[in-house]
């Protein structure tokens, strides 16, 4: 195995301090006292205390967690279905243009994504609230839980399915008992991934959305534009926190399953 040379060692070092050294700076001063962000007036939680009596922030946190909770719901569905169908069916009729619009939204950039689906709920005549929102989520999100579905289900190994079904065991029963749990910690990681990519999503959103469905991401970003707050620095803490917990969690799940497979 080669050794990282000094000039790949600086790299690294540049890059993931250009990274991260902005969350941490925000995340230090949303404990700051002062009201100006660039001045360090002492140690305080007051700012997440004034959270709790900021409505706006309230009801855009309320908007963004229901929305992220049944997208990445309905997408982990829609996305479980489409991997299944990816792995076990072959080379059927439609297989490219299948895989083709599955992984688009992956490639495809978000102003793009916004722009039609605001353009295909206009033609539609829907309104666009928390329903428009949900239904773009689900569009874009769907496609990274089938690459997960499709990745843990290219190692599956089918002689344990037609063992069951050789045995009598009907199709929908051999799927519960026997391929539901194997694939379950990857449908868990993928509802993980689509819930974070929910929860921190504004252009998709910012096309989307009307009134009472403005999102976190869009109330923080239109704080901005009025100036930086030690508020907006404690809810982007909290967000940074939410993010943050639901992609380790995907992480150590996926981990876990490769000990699994390593081990079996």
């Amino acid at each position: 195995m080669k050794k990282f040379g000094n000039f790949n060692i600086a790299a690294l070092v540049i890059g993931f301090s250009f990274l991260y050294i902005p969350i941490i700076l925000l995340i230090l001063f949303s404990f700051n006292e002062s009201r100006l962000v660039t001045v360090w007036g002492g140690f305080s939680t007051k700012w997440y205390g004034e959270l709790m009596h900021n409505q706006g922030i309230k009801d855009a946190a309320w908007v963004t967690i229901k929305v992220a909770f049944i997208s990445s719901t309905v997408a982990t569905l829609l996305g479980t279905i489409a991997g299944i169908v990816m792995t076990r069916f072959g080379n059927f009729r439609g297989r490219t243009l299948f895989s083709g619009m599955i992984y688009a939204p992956m490639v495809m950039p978000e102003v793009i994504i916004g722009l039609s689906t605001l353009l295909m709920f206009v033609s539609l005549a829907i309104d666009r609230g928390v329903l428009t929102v949900t239904l773009a989520h689900i569009t874009f999100s769907m496609c990274y839980v089938a690459v997960i579905i499709q990745s843990r289900m290219s190692s599956y190994d089918d002689s344990i399915t037609e063992a069951a079904l050789d045995l009598g065991c009907t199709p929908f029963r051999t799927f519960m008992l026997i391929t539901f749990p194997i694939i379950l910690p990857a449908i868990v990681s993928g509802w993980l991934l689509a819930f974070t990519l929910s929860l921190d999503d504004l252009v998709i959103a910012s096309f989307t959305s009307g009134p009472g469905s403005t999102t976190l991401p869009i109330k923080i970003y239109s704080m901005v534009r009025l100036g930086v707050t030690p508020e907006i620095n404690a809810v982007s803490t909290i967000l940074v926190g939410l993010v943050t917990v639901g992609v380790v969690t995907a992480s150590l799940i996926g981990k876990r399953q490769k000990q699994q497979l390593a081990q079996s």
